[in-house]
């Protein structure tokens, strides 16, 4: 019983960060990772489920499984969030223009795009930054260091078309070039 309740919590370890990273893929359309993620899944899945109601079923197999399952979660998503697949939008409200940040920004890899508007008592600037996800809080942190005040909203954009490149970014930054600040 022992041997069992410890490969179903093994199991379980192994299950849910599978199913949590599936899941992801799926949702990101990166079908074929996805697929081989569910095929793992259902293999180890219908093991473990077998182990739990083969038997006697113990309620103390029932509760190591809930918990592994728990266990699992949390594992799968810090998995995930050290992964950090896919892009990344930050949309930056500043109360006035900072050019030493967006120039710092570009000459760090990040595509900018500066937008002017009004907001209800004065102007306002916006940066549009799309970067890849794992790279969010290195942007996060000098945003906070050159505009603490500033208001940020970031989004994990859908799809995208065009714009900037940056395989062509990293070309004009290994050639030595820099931003001038605005």
């Amino acid at each position: 019983m022992l041997l069992n309740i410890i490969l179903i919590f093994a199991l379980q370890l192994l299950y849910v960060p599978i199913l949590t990273l599936r899941t992801i893929f799926l949702v990101k359309n990166m079908s074929v990772a996805a697929s081989s993620f569910g095929i793992l899944e259902a293999l180890i899945y219908v093991f473990g489920l077998s182990l739990v109601f083969s038997g006697h079923q113990s309620i103390a197999e029932m509760v190591v499984y809930a918990i592994g399952f728990g266990v699992g979660l949390y594992i799968g998503t810090r998995i995930e969030n050290k992964l950090a697949i896919g892009y990344t939008c930050l949309v930056v409200n500043l109360m006035e223009m900072n050019g030493e940040l967006i120039a710092l920004l570009r000459n760090k890899g990040f595509g900018v795009t500066v937008f002017e508007g009004m907001g209800r008592d004065s102007k306002r600037f916006q940066l549009e930054i799309l970067t890849k996800r794992n790279r969010e809080n290195e942007v996060m942190d000098l945003i906070e260091e050159y505009e603490p005040k500033a208001f940020i909203i970031s989004y994990e954009p859908r799809k995208f078309k065009g714009g900037y490149l940056i395989k062509a970014m990293k070309k004009h930054l290994k050639k030595g070039n820099t931003v001038k600040q605005m």
